[in-house]
């Protein structure tokens, strides 16, 4: 998605049966913020109520965009294992704890 945003093709992500009925700001809008919310560093990351906000009004979406991107350098932000085991040793996963990031 990070790519097709940077390339400016967003209407690939938008589904086919709509026929090009869809408003372009508001993918350009949710996309941004999407991005944002799913930068690896959590510094980087808008709290609930800025999400809200740029969701809501446009609040400076792409000078958060801009900046978050200068700061640190672009790495994934999630890593999905492909090695789940043996299907036979159990029939479902367990599910450890984990630490959020602190309040911003």
């Amino acid at each position: 998605v990070k790519s097709i945003h940077g390339e400016k093709r967003l209407d690939l992500l938008v589904d086919k049966d709509l026929n090009g009925s869809f408003d372009a700001v508001e993918l350009e809008r949710v996309t941004t913020v999407a991005i944002l919310c799913t930068q690896s560093h959590p510094a980087l990351r808008p709290t609930m109520s800025e999400v809200v906000k740029m969701l809501g009004d446009g609040l400076s979406i792409v000078e958060r965009l801009e900046e978050s991107q200068s700061q640190i350098p672009c790495q994934r932000a999630f890593i999905v294992p492909t090695n789940y085991g043996d299907a036979g040793e159990e029939s479902s996963f367990v599910i450890e704890a984990i630490e959020l990031s602190g309040p911003r």
